[in-house]
This record gives C-alpha cells, sequence and structure tokens, in this order.
C-alpha cells in the first residue's frame, strides 16, 4: 500500500509542495536492492517510505524562503555588537549525502536600530542547513543572509562542525573538526571589529 505523503502534516509544507517523495521512495528501493539487500524483508519494508519522510524534513531548506523566518525590531541608538552563539544545527554533505553537525555562532553590528529577533538568527540558520550543502557555502549564506535582511555594520559568522564523511569513511578522523568563518562589513575591513568578534566568540566557546 502507498504512504499517503499528501496528508502526512508531519512533512513540511514545502517538501509536500515541491518533492517527488515516492520517487525518492522508489529511488531507496532501487538503492537497497542494488547492494544486495531485499527490500521486501520485514526490517526493510517501511524503509524506502522512512527515508523518504526523512529527506522531506532535513532538505526542506531547498524550498523555503529564509527570509520568512526573519523578524526585525528597531531599537533606535543600538549600535553595540551582538553575539547569538553555540546554534545547533545539522546539515547534508553535498558530496556524500552524509550527515555533518556542529554550532554556528554569528555576532553582527545593527545599523540604524535594526536588530533580529534572537530565535529568528537561530531559525536562518536552521533553514539554511536544510539542504545538500558545503560548510563553507552554508557560513557564507548565513551571513549574505544578514547583510540583505538589516544591512548592519559588521557581521561575523563562525561554524565549527564534524563531518561524518571523514569519521565513519574515508580518511576516519572522529572527533575531527573544520572550523569555517564568513566576514562580512567592519569584520572585513577592520582589524579591531574582527577582533573583538572572535574574541566574543571565542569566550563563548570556550565558557
Amino acid at each position: 500500500m502507498a504512504y499517503d505523503y499528501a496528508n502526512d502534516n508531519n512533512i513540511p509544507e514545502e517538501s509536500r509542495a515541491n518533492m517527488d517523495l515516492p520517487k525518492i521512495e522508489a529511488a531507496v528501493r532501487d538503492i537497497l536492492e542494488a547492494i544486495g539487500e531485499d527490500p521486501d524483508r520485514e526490517g526493510l519494508l517501511e524503509t524506502p517510505s522512512r527515508v523518504a519522510r526523512m529527506y522531506a524534513e532535513v532538505f526542506s531548506g531547498i524550498h523555503r524562503d529564509v527570509s520568512k523566518d526573519i523578524k526585525i525590531f528597531n531599537e533606535p541608538g543600538n549600535d553595540e555588537m551582538i553575539l547569538i552563539g553555540d546554534i545547533p544545527f545539522y546539515s547534508m554533505c553535498e558530496h556524500h549525502l552524509l550527515p555533518f553537525h556542529g554550532k554556528a555562532h554569528v555576532v553582527y553590528i545593527p545599523k540604524d536600530g535594526k536588530i533580529f529577533g534572537l530565535s529568528k538568527v537561530a531559525r536562518i540558520v536552521d533553514t539554511l542547513s536544510r539542504k545538500p550543502q558545503l560548510q563553507e557555502r552554508l557560513t557564507s549564506e548565513i551571513a549574505d543572509s544578514i547583510v540583505k535582511s538589516i544591512d548592519p555594520t559588521a557581521v561575523c559568522v563562525v561554524i565549527e562542525a564534524e563531518h561524518l564523511c571523514m569519521t565513519m569513511r574515508g580518511i576516519r578522523k572522529p572527533g575531527s573538526r573544520t572550523v569555517t568563518s564568513a566576514m562580512r562589513g567592519g569584520c572585513r575591513t577592520d582589524a579591531r571589529t574582527r577582533n573583538e568578534a572572535l574574541a566574543l566568540i571565542n569566550r563563548q566557546r570556550t565558557s
């Protein structure tokens, strides 16, 4: 019996509208057969539909407009550095379709009193991570989304992550981390601003 994806309210709306979930299900069944498994054995009967529903969730950022996650407040005179740190995220490396996960740290200096609701920065990270990604690109996309939304004086984004394509296969080095950064505005052009932002992030990481 075919799974009723259209009426599964746990599947994000964007995925129901834009993803061919039955096609994913069929492809997973083909993969199981290709590796020498029996997709009709009891333990695997529901695996193709489970994977299709999982992909609907972990790749939902492909079809979601990140601007829907943004709410801006006006706080005149607020021009001090703001840190939203230790934002957990999970993404999928586009090279092997294996997860990478870690934490994002975002620092920005508002301009003209425009600030984010604190949870909205975390939502930006979450949405942009839910698609086939590269850590370097994800870091830049977060910074660019913040610049596009509020045109701040400065932005610094640092991501630290563990990649399962390095830890469970290939070189197999569990615990190794990759750190990437993206600087915009004053964090790129002014060494003092950049150093202050990085110092703030480092205090957050070591606290």
